[in-house]
């Protein structure tokens, strides 16, 4: 069997309605997981968990506001009922705004500190009492969290954005630590993505030219693509093959490190 086979893991995608999220859970559901998309977008999520199931993968949709607890616990509940088990997290939903410092708005700031920080932590949380040793899936597992090349490679107008990414580093890492040293059998890692052109990149694009910083949106882009060595934009495929190998036991003694998948331009 394949290092990369995932048959018979189960996986919980945060985010999993579209875009990467989408992506990652088409990505793992080939390999072979059972997955579940979270999301607060109930229609695009269960339409979302829907073609996994046509493509032949055990898939399903639950309801998940990653910012409020008692959602989070519902959530792995249901995963648990509906997989058997859970023994891979995906921490993908993520909300960005931009802003230049001097006009940051204080409501934006704490909506993306409450989405991109706190829903991992707790994500983190409820991941680690579920699959440690005597958790209702106890099996151990992995957990693989979103951060972004913001995190390693200073861009105008996302300061808010690229500081709540830095933070999913280093609770990656104190997470790593602490399942290895209680003996939880969860390794934790971190994905960096480049830039990709999905709804939330291209509004990026977009955000950059209203806020003067480039002449257009495209201007904006062709600059992302001259600082990547290897000359394109990031694909959702190229960041869902990273995390499947990061859930896999390809990466079994990898634990609290962060993978730039940016083409090389935040080294």
């Amino acid at each position: 069997m394949s290092v990369y086979d995932l048959t018979g893991r189960k996986a919980l995608v945060t985010g999993g309605a579209r875009g990467l999220g989408a992506g990652m859970a088409e990505a793992l559901a080939r390999a072979g997981a059972a997955v579940v998309v979270g999301d607060i977008r109930e229609d695009t999520g269960k339409a979302t968990a829907d073609a996994l199931q046509r493509s032949g993968a055990t898939a399903a949709f639950v309801p998940l506001d990653v910012t409020d607890e008692a959602s989070w616990e519902s959530a792995v509940t249901a995963t648990i009922g509906e997989l058997g088990g859970l023994d891979i997290l995906v921490n993908n939903a993520g909300i960005e705004i931009s802003s230049l410092v001097a006009d940051l708005d204080p409501a934006d700031v704490r909506r993306m500190l409450e989405v991109n920080v706190l829903g991992v932590a707790l994500g983190l949380k409820h991941a680690f009492r579920a699959m440690r040793p005597g958790g209702p899936a106890g099996a151990g597992g992995a957990v693989v969290n979103i951060s972004s090349v913001a995190a390693t490679f200073p861009f105008p107008g996302i300061a808010g954005y690229a500081a709540t990414k830095s933070a999913v580093d280093r609770l990656t890492r104190v997470a790593a630590l602490e399942s290895g040293k209680l003996g939880y059998g969860v390794r934790v890692n971190c994905v960096y993505p480049g830039l990709v052109p999905t709804e939330m990149g291209a509004r990026l694009a977009e955000d950059m030219a209203t806020l003067g910083l480039w002449p257009s949106a495209e201007a904006a882009v062709g600059d992302v693509i001259g600082l990547t060595p290897l000359g394109r934009l990031g694909e959702v495929s190229d960041m869902a093959d990273a995390v499947v190998f990061l859930a896999s036991d390809a990466a079994r003694f990898i634990t609290g490190a962060g993978l730039p998948v940016d083409g090389g331009m935040g080294m």
